[in-house]
């Protein structure tokens, strides 16, 4: 099968691998679509987060099951959505659905002994038969495999705090998940502030329906956000930059009883206890996916806002093409990427 491979800085190819094999629980899928998310810090800055390796990358998907271990809750010729990641399900948190908060993640490859499969930028990939959402009739591939990080984590934080329509709402970090909090604190009716340097990002952010894009070269962010809430300060701010002068920016600009959910890995943040916390009666929370008993009202949000999820895929590219992809992530100048491991 047909995988990307990062060979330097900005440098990648398309190699040959072998077909992964199947074990235990896990189905094997063709993959048709492959959003693209933090995979670019590798291809730009060999930095490889989360399982990505220099021959295996990716980790949001949607296809068509192919093969099936016995007694699997999906069939072959299912169209289906995998979650991200490769939990146990068997520890505390993956019993109460955290999955993304697994306590044991599994190794796709020990398990099915198989030197590939565990990544989306191929034409095969391999994933746990529960961790399978059965895609609607109503919904494409490319639709529908936004309910991995396109929405799901903005999602789960959302669910977590309670977002609703009489919550502001700040969002640090206008990436491809920032973008999608913003899709779907609108669809929940709340206020939402951006915080964003990129023009094209801020732009994007507005078309999706954010209230308010601040550009922290161009005001105060905190005299802005001031101004924007009555001097009350927002109800919920999703950090979602990795960047410690917005994760800074996130806990002061919280209201009182505020909470300010943390999605983003990289970063290491002061925080004043009591100025913060106490005084406040902040909340800091730290999240990265849906809940598993989720994801059905996931996919029923997407199939109801279909022109906001085309307005939020910008780009499109063939597996061939991977090394254009990297580059237009690179340049900020896009929303949500989309590869497709089967095109020319």
């Amino acid at each position: 099968m047909k995988t990307v491979e990062i060979n330097g800085r900005r440098d990648c190819r398309v190699i040959d691998k072998p077909m992964p094999s199947i074990r235990g629980n896990y189905a094997l899928l063709k993959v048709e679509v492959a959003p693209m998310c933090n995979e670019y810090v590798a291809y730009e800055d060999l930095v490889f987060l989360e399982r990505n390796r220099p021959d295996s990358l990716g980790h949001e998907m949607a296809g068509e099951v192919v093969a099936v271990p016995d007694g699997s809750p999906v069939e072959v010729g299912e169209r289906v959505v995998a979650l991200c990641g490769f939990p146990c399900g068997h520890c505390w948190a993956c019993l109460r659905g955290y999955y993304a908060h697994c306590a044991h993640p599994e190794d796709p490859r020990q398990v099915c002994d198989s030197e590939s499969g565990e990544c989306s930028f191929a034409q095969y990939a391999v994933k746990a038969d529960w961790m399978l959402l059965p895609i609607p009739d109503s919904l494409s591939y490319e639709h529908a495999s936004m309910a991995c990080c396109g929405l799901g984590p903005t999602f789960g934080a959302m669910e977590r705090v309670g977002v609703d329509a009489f919550s502001t709402v700040l969002i640090t970090g206008l990436g491809a998940v920032g973008l999608g909090g913003v899709i779907n604190a609108k669809f929940r009716g709340a206020k939402v502030i951006g915080v964003a340097r990129s023009p094209y990002r801020a732009q994007l952010a507005r078309d999706l329906g954010c209230d308010a894009v601040l550009d922290p070269s161009e005001v105060d962010v905190r005299e802005a956000i001031a101004e924007l809430t009555d001097g009350r300060g927002v109800d919920v701010a999703l950090e979602c930059s990795g960047q410690n002068v917005y994760q800074r920016l996130a806990i002061e600009s919280l209201g009182r009883l505020g909470t300010a959910a943390f999605l983003a890995e990289p970063g290491e943040v002061v925080v004043k206890v009591d100025e913060d916390l106490v005084q406040k009666g902040a909340t800091l929370l730290g999240t990265l996916d849906i809940n598993r008993a989720d994801a059905a009202r996931l996919l029923r949000m997407i199939e109801a806002i279909p022109e906001q999820i085309e307005t939020f895929v910008t780009h499109r590219f063939p597996l061939s093409e991977a090394g254009e992809a990297f580059e237009r992530q690179i340049s900020r100048e896009c929303g949500k990427i989309l590869l497709y491991p089967w095109q020319a």
